[in-house]
């Protein structure tokens, strides 16, 4: 499938200052070095209609306009197969991105080129009704529910991942644990690597450890569990499942790291969502839903 051609234009806002067109691109909306390059050697950038070098100062209602050729790009085209037996739920869309509420069960993306059946499938689905396609920026396990940012064009995925690298996206979630934690507020902080005895898992200071750390908050509890909200400073696989294990108060319904016999969905739902809005930098924060489950389980433990 050959590239696609995407054009961006932008009034500029929020600016304290005028500054050269090259600071905006590249420090104020985060595009690459290689786009601007790109956007540079072949004039494909304007301002208020005509073409400007890097150096030109711009300033607030300065209307920009950037055309990209698809070469720009690590992941040019999006290729994922279209499957349309979800109604995918969408809680936030604008011209660059959506944000959608994955339920638990579903994977995040395929394994394989022609797998179906996971969120990435759906979401194909769901923007080829526009003749988009989506482009993946993170996941979130298999078993987990909640907000998940699918970029709609390849443009805004480095930005978004600088965004949420730099913490200035944030992901927050909930979950209901085995037994009473204390202390009621706390950090976990191990380094996560794959776990030699078991290729699905992962373990605090396994092989090829990255740190990792968990910001806990303990809502509410009973006898046997508790309901805490939970936020990352970093983003590894399985990070919450594997903190929280360590310090002996795994996931209700977790299959791989609860030793107890488990039944039923996993309690991990992703409910908030701080959203940077790319070429706006504007604030959207954005509650999502929690699966009925949640809210039974949450009666069932005495824990409301």
């Amino acid at each position: 499938m050959s590239a696609k051609h995407y054009t961006i234009e932008e009034s500029i806002t929020g600016l304290q200052m005028p500054m050269a067109l090259r600071e905006l691109l590249e420090k104020v909306w985060l595009l690459p070095k290689k786009y601007v390059h790109f956007l540079r050697i072949r004039e494909n950038v304007t301002v208020n209609g005509s073409y400007q070098t890097m150096n030109s100062i711009v300033n607030n209602h300065d209307v920009v306009r950037m055309h990209f050729l698809g070469d720009e790009f690590r992941t040019p085209t999006s290729n994922y197969q279209i499957d349309d037996r979800l109604e995918l739920p969408v809680i936030f869309e604008n011209r660059d991105l959506m944000v959608v509420n994955k339920p638990a069960g579903i994977k995040s993306h395929p394994n394989q080129a022609d797998e179906r059946g996971t969120l990435m499938n759906f979401a194909a689905a769901y923007l080829a009704q526009t003749d988009e396609a989506p482009f993946m920026v993170h996941r979130i396990d298999q078993q987990t529910s909640g907000a998940v940012i699918i970029a709609k064009n390849p443009v805004v995925v480095p930005i978004l991942d600088r965004l949420i690298s730099s913490h200035l996206i944030k992901r927050s979630y909930l979950a209901i644990l085995d037994g009473q934690v204390e202390p009621k507020t706390g950090l976990i902080n191990g380094a996560i690597g794959t776990d030699p005895m078991d290729v699905r898992k992962r373990k605090i200071n396994g092989e090829n450890a990255q740190t990792a750390v968990t910001h806990y908050h303990v809502l509410a509890a009973n006898k046997l569990h508790s309901l805490v909200r939970l936020d990352l400073e970093t983003g590894r696989t399985h990070q919450i499942r594997v903190h929280l294990a360590s310090i002996g108060h795994p996931i209700v319904g977790d299959p791989l790291y609860n030793n107890q016999p488990q039944s039923g969905e996993m309690l991990l739902h992703g409910f908030e969502l701080q959203l940077v809005v790319p070429f706006k930098n504007t604030q959207q924060k954005i509650n999502v839903k929690y699966p009925d489950y949640f809210y039974r389980d949450i009666v069932h433990y005495s824990l409301n």
